[in-house]
């Protein structure tokens, strides 16, 4: 399979939610994007920048899916943000509908997607995110398959 990776490093939360909305507009078609990190690391702010890069309309705001588990949000494709950090089981992930999600042909992304590690599609991003300090993050964005290479190379992120 064909991998490349990108390190780079935000320096403000600004910049981590500028990182997402140049992905999200380069996006031309459905996508599974996996988000690990601590908590407080930047997923949801990414994902904030994300939406706004699909179109995502203002009035919709976005906010953790911790108590809902999944949000969706319309845009010029649609966005599914998921957050699995409460999530334990095989059969908890059937029940919330994440496999139809992550096959179909709309942008997901999933916080804590490392629970998903066995699941996960042949082609997707990673993204870690690595505390630094308050503001700095130091992020890794794995592209795995040739659609999300050629993702990374459409928004300008060589590889490491």
């Amino acid at each position: 399979m064909n991998i490349e990776e990108v390190h780079l490093t935000t320096l403000s939360p600004e910049e981590t939610k500028n990182l997402g909305k140049k992905i999200g507009a380069a996006i031309e078609s459905g996508i599974v994007i996996a988000l690990i990190g601590d908590l407080g690391a930047g997923k949801t702010l990414f994902v904030q920048g994300l939406a706004s890069g699909l179109d995502v309309p203002s009035e919709h705001y976005v906010t953790s899916p911790s108590y809902t588990l999944i949000n969706e949000y319309p845009g010029r494709l649609r966005l599914f943000h998921i957050d699995l950090y409460r999530i334990n089981s095989e059969n908890d992930f059937e029940d919330i509908g994440i496999y139809e999600i992550i096959s179909g042909r709309e942008v997901a992304a999933v916080e804590w997607a490392e629970r998903l590690k066995e699941s996960m599609p042949a082609e997707y991003l990673s993204i870690y995110f690595k505390i630094i300090d308050d503001q700095k993050r130091k992020i890794r964005i794995t592209a795995y398959g040739p659609n999300a290479i050629n993702l990374l190379k459409k928004i300008g992120l060589k590889k490491a």
